[in-house]
């Protein structure tokens, strides 16, 4: 059953989304060029809409059955429509939170969806509390917004989403966790379909209607596969979004280096980084869709070392990740801290050898 579901979700989107392009365009559901702005023709921005069609063809053909089956619905109901209003109205930022608030408490309280507490590694237990439910809302808001922020280029969103997925679905049958695993084939099946049209030259965007749409329910399935457990295990799914956790802290580093409001526009981000180093549209994509396959690579490896080996990794991963921001100007090109204090260092070395 589940074979067909994947077949279905993929044709269906196949099928709509020509049909969901021409339903943009009429309604005026479309996205203008400006100076922040990649593309420079007007573009349909409705994509997700077929995404989340094809993904509730599948949730109907397999109904898998878990007691947060239903709050997820409800909750993904809620920021589809929060995000094709946006798509069609240009929502200010207080309404498109507003809109994923509802969505993350609909599947906190209705779902039962909580990181209650954490097993610390040396022994003991972290309890959330009274913060659990704040804790939990904050991660599902934040992974929407990281997706949502990432969605700049052709099938970015789309791919990084999609290698998620994968991760995220990899993981669950390792866990045996079957419901995770079908939730997200459906998805990753509804949003490869579409990547045939969105993917450079697109000929249609996601819009806010996706991007929100695939960044709440891969951040709910993370949260999954993950209530409760180690303090080792709970970072996987960090690792998993890496790429989109580090651009959208990077960009809140960046902004309050050069003391601008957080939720203030810039065309710094990783793939405008990118483009300004030379790397084509298309480059660019796949070069970021590799970051995202590394950091899966890394949350799988990380996920089997032992206490020790995990610290380890990580530790190299925030030290990688600091030097290629720095390099490639994620934080702003005159701000290099690790990159000058290499510098100093090597420049040490040589006075010291002579």
């Amino acid at each position: 059953m589940i074979y067909l579901a994947l077949i279905v979700c993929f044709a269906i989107s196949i099928l709509i989304t020509p049909l969901i392009k021409k339903l943009a365009f009429l309604i005026g559901a479309t996205d203008r060029p400006n100076k922040r702005k990649v593309h420079q023709s007007i573009m349909p921005r409705l994509g997700g809409l077929a995404i989340f069609i094809s993904f509730i063809a599948g949730i109907m053909i397999i109904q898998p059955e878990n007691p947060s089956s239903l709050a997820i619905l409800l909750g993904s109901l809620i920021i589809v429509i929060t995000g094709f209003c946006d798509d069609l109205f240009e929502l200010p930022a207080k309404y498109k939170l507003f809109g994923q608030l509802a969505a993350a408490l609909t599947v906190v309280f209705l779902g039962d969806i909580q990181v209650v507490f954490i097993n610390l590694p040396f022994g003991g237990q972290l309890e959330f509390g009274l913060l659990s439910i704040p804790f939990t809302i904050l991660w599902i808001v934040g992974i929407t917004n990281a997706i949502n922020l990432i969605d700049g280029l052709d099938g970015l969103a789309a791919g990084v989403s999609s290698i998620a997925l994968i991760t995220i679905s990899g993981m669950a049958i390792i866990q045996g966790n079957l419901y995770v695993v079908m939730v997200g084939s459906i998805v990753l099946a509804s949003t490869l379909g579409f990547l045939i049209y969105n993917f450079h030259p697109a000929s249609i965007f996601m819009g806010d209607t996706g991007a929100l749409f695939l960044g709440f329910i891969i951040s709910v399935l993370s949260l999954l596969g993950y209530k409760n457990v180690t303090f080792i295990s709970f970072i996987v799914p960090v690792i998993i979004l890496g790429v989109p956790i580090s651009d959208t802290i990077f960009a809140i580093l960046r902004r309050i280096i050069n003391k601008q409001p957080l939720s203030a526009p810039d065309k710094s981000h990783l793939h405008h980084c990118m483009l300004r180093l030379g790397f084509s549209h298309g480059q660019t994509v796949l070069l970021i869709y590799a970051m995202a396959a590394f950091f899966g690579l890394v949350a799988v490896i990380y996920s089997q070392a032992r206490i020790g080996g995990a610290f380890f990794l990580i530790a190299v991963l925030i030290l990688f990740m600091e030097l290629i921001a720095e390099k490639i100007g994620l934080m702003g090109k005159d701000f290099h801290p690790l990159l000058k204090i290499m510098r100093m260092l090597k420049i040490n070395t040589v006075k010291n050898r002579l």
